[in-house]
């Protein structure tokens, strides 16, 4: 509680940017995003996150929609503590994180409270903070990002170093996913994404998508660059884990769409692009 309280004063004083902690080792910060809701993104970063544990990184989900996290849910955890929780000074991030199947850790936030949509300057330091406590503890801390284009989404999205796209093959999933982008790029300085295609029926199908927003992405001069990390099948055991509230990596570890997240998973592992989240510009507002 006194550590939170100093942090509110430095906030109210304009002090938003504490010096970061030094990096420990080649921590990743990877924002999952999507243009819409529905499109499979919760489900997706969990099921990643699941195959990256299985191939012994440490893992961190970190659910970011403060209004409407759901999660946990997924997953069939019921927290008794969130992240409202860490900004109120009640509790730290270490102390509300819950284990999730095969051992990824989870960061729950909270869900049907306006108040936290959108997060303060005081807000952002208590989280940067405690995120920076964590640093030696993963190899990677996938922000699961809620849906749209609200500020939240693009603070979250414009601090990791990396971010990823999922969309479906539907014309409104991949047009709001490079409306994303759009807004990340020419107000965020964002150029580079990764690209994750729902539910296709063939690899052709995410390839055809990643080249439509190429190329209206060409059309209208925007400056992105699109790399096409992986795309899952569509698969009916899929909706089924969901209703069971299991990952479908887990329970069908054998199904079309489990080896496809263990491909985006040694994608992600091999990818060659620098590794470190920027702390000097995490949750500085």
């Amino acid at each position: 509680m006194d550590q939170a309280g100093s942090l509110r004063r430095m906030a109210r004083g304009g002090d938003t940017r504490l010096t970061p902690g030094a990096m420990t080792g080649g921590l990743r910060g990877i924002a999952v995003a999507s243009g819409k809701g529905g499109v499979g993104k919760t489900n997706t970063v969990a099921n990643v996150a699941f195959a990256l544990k299985k191939m012994g990184k440490r893992v961190l989900v970190f659910d970011t929609d403060m209004g409407l996290g759901n999660i946990h849910i997924l997953l069939g955890l019921a927290p008794r503590y969130n992240l409202e929780h860490v900004i109120n000074g009640e509790k730290t991030m270490d102390e509300i994180i819950m284990k999730g199947p095969g051992g990824i850790d989870v960061l729950p936030a909270g869900s049907g409270r306006r108040k936290y949509s959108e997060l303060a300057g005081e807000e952002m330091l208590i989280l940067k903070t405690e995120l920076e406590a964590l640093e030696g503890s993963y190899d990677y801390i996938l922000f699961d990002i809620g849906a749209g284009i609200s500020s939240n989404v693009m603070y979250f999205c414009s601090s990791a170093s990396e971010v990823a796209i999922v969309t479906s093959t539907e014309p409104t999933s991949f047009a709001e996913a490079y409306a994303v982008m759009k807004v990340l790029s020419r107000d965020y300085d964002k150029h580079d994404f990764k690209l994750i295609v729902n539910s296709v029926r063939n690899p052709a199908e995410a390839a055809s998508i990643c080249a439509r927003l190429e190329q209206v992405a060409d059309r209208f001069g925007l400056d992105i660059r699109i790399e096409l990390w992986g795309h899952i099948y569509f698969d009916e055991r899929v909706p089924k884990a969901v209703r069971e509230q299991r990952l479908f990596a887990d329970k069908y570890p054998g199904s079309a769409a489990a080896k496809c997240v263990r491909g985006i998973a040694k994608t992600l592992v091999s990818d060659t692009l620098p590794a470190q989240i920027g702390w000097e510009k995490v949750f500085a507002s």
